[in-house]
């Protein structure tokens, strides 16, 4: 067998010298497990889904996503691309690390390495808005305004601090709007999401009862009757009693379509996009491998 490793520079913000640890740390593992393998390092976004094609073309069976929730899409979107002729690993970087805790992938990195190495492999679902593929949670509304302040913040800080930082401003700025979800009319709306794992990352259980292996993505849509209602409910995000809040619906899909007078943000993973005036959903079912303990 043999592994790649992507390690996303930015992830974490580590010094340089820290960069180059997560490198020996990564050699190290692999040499030890007496594993071929390679190392690389990310140098710009987009970066690790041509580094993944070029190891999975050079015979990798494994290829390791070290980054936040980011690197882990990109190096997904390259396998699926790859039609399940590799697996992903991750070792967890980033601010939320959703598909990481879902897996239930472990925080040290050696740990993680290792434990990816000796998995055996499961297929899982992905989902895909207007043909960009994500693996955890992707929605518009509140949550990709929040995704795209994260991404703009200039704090240099990461973190979950940062995230409640900028939900707490995108609360009081945020204004809901009129959306139509298959044709029904839902307004009022403060986000809608679609979940193919269970939570956003940091515990934020948005959907607690989607499966990244039934084949579906559970379509969770948040009305708002009031802000201060709103910001009393956030708690159940992270107590997984999301669905017991008035004005949320909660319902498995294999396709939707989501509708605005005005052009939409979403975010896939976090990363926020630039959309128009229509987000077509589906599931793609089994189409990426992962490495499970």
């Amino acid at each position: 067998m043999s592994v790649a490793v992507i390690i996303n520079p930015n992830a974490g913000r580590p010094s340089a010298r820290g960069v180059r640890e997560r490198v020996a740390l990564a050699t190290s593992v692999l040499d030890a497990a007496h594993v071929p393998g390679e190392v690389f390092v990310t140098e710009r976004p987009r970066h690790a889904s041509d580094l993944t094609a070029h190891a999975v073309a050079r015979g990798a069976h494994l290829v390791v996503a070290w980054g936040g929730d980011g690197t882990v899409n990109e190096v997904a979107a390259a396998l699926v691309k790859a039609s399940l002729s590799a697996a992903l690993g991750i070792i967890p970087a980033g601010s939320g690390n959703g598909l990481a805790r879902e897996l239930k992938v472990a925080s040290d990195p050696a740990r993680a390495l290792r434990e990816a190495i000796a998995a055996q492999s499961a297929v899982i679902d992905c989902g895909e808005v207007n043909g960009r593929l994500f693996v955890s949670v992707a929605g518009v509304g509140l949550d990709a305004q929040i995704a795209r302040g994260f991404a703009l913040d200039t704090s240099g800080r990461r973190g979950f601090s940062t995230y409640a930082r900028i939900t707490a401003r995108e609360l009081f700025r945020y204004r809901c709007g009129t959306v139509r979800i298959d044709g029904a009319v839902h307004p009022s709306t403060l986000f809608v999401t679609f979940a193919n794992t269970s939570q956003f990352g940091n515990g934020a259980r948005i959907a607690p009862n989607a499966r990244v292996d039934d084949g579906a993505l559970d379509l969770v849509v948040v009305r708002e009757g009031s802000r201060v209602a709103s910001v009393c409910a956030l708690p159940r995000l992270f107590l997984g009693g999301l669905a017991r809040v008035p004005g949320v619906t909660m319902t498995r899909v294999e396709q939707v379509r989501v509708e605005s007078e005005t052009p939409m943000v979403y975010h896939v993973d976090g990363e926020p996009v630039e959309g128009g005036t229509r987000l077509d959903v589906r599931v793609l079912p089994g189409v990426l491998r992962v490495a499970l303990r």
